[in-house]
């Protein structure tokens, strides 16, 4: 452990060399900072990894099999499971993908599930994210760069290899690929997770585009490289938001998108990686429902349980939330990134009665949930010492010709002794996380 403290600072210097930032929209301005990496691995066991690892896989398939139901026959409405009004609503439902079907089926090829492990070792989803979840990268090169700085950490213990990911990407769009190279699309340079976006490109053997070289020509995606030959695509990693995506059948406003990509997918001539429309499944008011889809799809109990969780919709619930307000935590449905969580005991009593009418007006756009007192984990303060701080874990989960989850994570942690909110986006800094062999 001593020779990875050691490592801190060669580590962060050449993160910051590489590039390896985030970067974040305030004010009306772009900023990029660093992502910072602290060196103490978060260590879980080869037992408690096969133990999530069917969780993950577990939930992952059932939700492939909800957007393929919702997109399709909508028998899980039908059959009044999930009220029609939570679909309809939900903000990243998309009526242009009604009745269409992705390549292979699939909808969510890379899913970030985000975990916390509460302090009786019980281990609760937090939320799922299976449009365009970023954050293995991170992992990855800072293994990379403690393998060179500190090789005897990883040569005295039993750590799983992380660097199949990009292995593992590249075997998913292979599978689904309707013909040609593969590409990731990206916003371009001023996008907050661009350097992944090179980085996986690099790794994946993918070309790296902003969209520009790419056309559309009789329902077919083609790449013109610098020489301007064309090639053709068969399968698209977009790191685009689904209303960008195409700017003829989406926002029309869009300059990052590719027009008519949509009608090529729809006929089936170029995978998109993940399928347009996703949005519904990771609605935080459709993560309340999935212990129920995995057992009407899959016929199975849930492995993994959500975090204890209360829909305001139902009068039940809303009873509930209303007499335990003070020790519940209230998140919008339509927000992301850390952003629209309240939690009911910091709230005056004015800031709470505003809260509470807002609630009882647009009960479909929050949900609230039981605070789960989770694990801290060590991290090295500015001084030098080592402090407790709230972290959590995203998972990646990928689905090609089987469903596999990576043997490691991106573990975030608050840098604020005060605060559960981990995101990057919230001034958290991240860990490797070492999944032992045995």
């Amino acid at each position: 452990m001593k020779e990875l403290i050691n490592s801190t600072e060669t580590i962060n210097r050449l993160l910051a060399r590489y590039g390896v930032k985030f970067g974040i929209y305030k004010n009306g301005e772009f900023k990029e900072q660093l992502f910072p990496f602290d060196p103490i691995p978060r260590i879980i066991q080869n037992s408690e990894f096969q133990f999530l690892e069917k969780g993950l896989k577990q939930r992952v398939n059932a939700l492939n099999c909800f957007l393929s139901d919702i997109y399709g026959d909508k028998q899980i409405v039908r059959d009044g499971v999930i009220p029609a009004e939570f679909i309809y609503s939900a903000k990243g439902f998309l009526p242009p993908c009604d009745g269409v079907m992705p390549p292979k089926n699939i909808y969510s090829h890379i899913s970030g599930i985000d975990l916390v492990q509460s302090k009786d070792d019980s281990w609760y989803i937090l939320e799922d994210n299976l449009r365009v979840p970023s954050g293995a990268s991170y992992p990855m090169i800072a293994r990379e760069l403690q393998r060179r700085s500190a090789p005897d950490a990883f040569s005295c213990n039993s750590v799983i290899d992380n660097r199949n990911y990009a292995e593992l990407l590249k075997e998913v769009m292979d599978y689904v690929n309707t013909g040609g190279i593969n590409v990731i699309l990206s916003p371009g340079r001023y996008n907050a997770a661009f350097f992944e976006h090179s980085y996986l490109a690099e790794k994946t053997g993918a070309v790296l585009t902003t969209g520009k070289e790419i056309v559309c020509e009789n329902d077919r995606l083609y790449y013109i490289d610098y020489q301007g030959k064309k090639q053709r695509v068969g399968a698209v990693y977009r790191r685009i938001s689904d209303e960008y995506l195409d700017p003829m059948t989406f926002c029309e406003e869009s300059v990052i998108g590719i027009p008519h990509i949509f009608e090529a997918y729809k006929k089936g001539n170029v995978a998109l990686l993940n399928a347009p429309g996703n949005g519904v499944a990771d609605d935080k008011g459709i993560y309340y429902f999935v212990p129920k889809m995995i057992r009407y799809y899959l016929g199975e109990d849930a492995v993994l349980m959500n975090a204890p969780t209360y829909l305001p919709y139902y009068d039940d619930d809303m009873k509930y939330v209303l007499d335990n307000f003070d020790s519940l935590v209230i998140k919008d449905v339509a927000e992301a990134g850390g952003y629209g969580v309240v939690f009911g005991s910091s709230l005056t009593a004015e800031k709470k009665e505003e809260f509470i009418n807002l609630l009882k007006s647009e009960p479909r756009r929050f949900i609230a949930q039981e605070v789960i007192d989770f694990y801290d984990l060590d991290i090295l303060d500015t001084d030098g010492t080592l402090v407790p701080r709230k972290a959590d874990l995203r998972a990646f989960v990928l689905a090609g010709g089987e469903t596999k989850v990576w043997p490691s994570g991106l573990t975030r942690f608050s840098r604020n002794p005060d605060s559960f909110i981990v995101n990057s986006s919230q001034g958290g800094g991240f860990k490797d996380t070492w999944v032992l062999s045995r």
